[in-house]
């Protein structure tokens, strides 16, 4: 079974259709990058999925079930999503902020019981960060930052996440960081993971199946390996692209 099957999926603002006429089965259990130029439509596309933006035509089908089906809290005990600017937690601990994951099983009247500081103390470990549980959000650095926003929505219990530039505004180092924890999630937890990504070298890098856009189009979709063609790249960028294999046989894209 698919994770999302979308069928002729159109999205239109006053003036300019965003996506138009997506049909795409996004695979289940693995980590799915989603790539293309500024304005292809992949944050629409992922927001729509998110239930965030209301589609113009087309069906969207999410875990085998019409998207409109699901409750809105079982939606949100299946699926979480991070935007581009995660909003601001001033005053938070890291631990208080996890524990806003629990949120979908309780209610905002809801009692904090047992399973909940479970559920908070195995997302904090998962994610590297049951060291700095106590440590204020907002005197993290970026990769940390990112890594406790990943551990609310594992705390959320979300099998599948929805991530919008998470490495955007991150360094080499932190990116790596994250985009191993996010790779670990899939492959350990079975989890799903759908990833807007601007760096192709790390979409071909971590992710199992790519989805590419041009114009609110798909342009193609499948392997890394399908992707790291300069032809391929040509087509998604609109430029030349050459693909050159480093020591240990990794292709790196490079303008050509």
């Amino acid at each position: 079974m698919s994770l999302f099957s979308l069928t002729g999926l159109t999205v239109d603002v006053p003036g300019r259709r965003l996506l138009d006429g997506l049909t795409l089965d996004v695979p289940k259990g693995q980590l799915i990058a989603l790539i293309g130029h500024n304005g292809s439509g992949k944050s629409t596309l992922l927001k729509t999925l998110a239930r965030q933006i209301a589609p113009s035509g087309g069906a969207i089908r999410f875990d085998g079930r019409p998207i409109g089906a699901w409750a809105a809290r079982d939606h949100a005990r299946r699926l979480a999503f991070m935007p581009q600017t995660t909003p601001p937690a001033d005053g938070m601990t890291v631990a208080e902020l996890v524990a806003l994951g629990r949120y979908p099983w309780h209610g905002a009247l809801g009692r904090f019981g047992p399973d909940d500081a479970r559920a908070v103390d195995r997302a904090l470990a998962e994610c590297g960060v049951a060291a700095l549980a106590e440590r204020l959000v907002d005197t993290l650095s970026g990769g940390e930052r990112q890594r406790a926003w990943l551990a609310m929505m594992v705390a959320q219990g979300a099998e599948t996440l929805l991530l919008d530039e998470p490495i955007s505004a991150l360094d080499i180092s932190h990116a790596v960081e994250v985009m191993s924890l996010v790779r670990d999630m899939c492959h350990s937890q079975r989890r799903s993971a759908l990833v807007v990504l601007h760096d192709v070298n790390m979409a071909a890098r971590y992710a199992d199946h790519v989805i590419a856009l041009r114009r609110g189009q798909v342009v193609m979709q499948g392997p890394p390996s399908d992707l790291m063609q300069p032809r391929m790249l040509e087509q998604i960028y609109g430029l030349p692209m050459q693909v050159m294999l480093r020591p240990d046989g990794t292709p790196v894209a490079v303008p050509a």
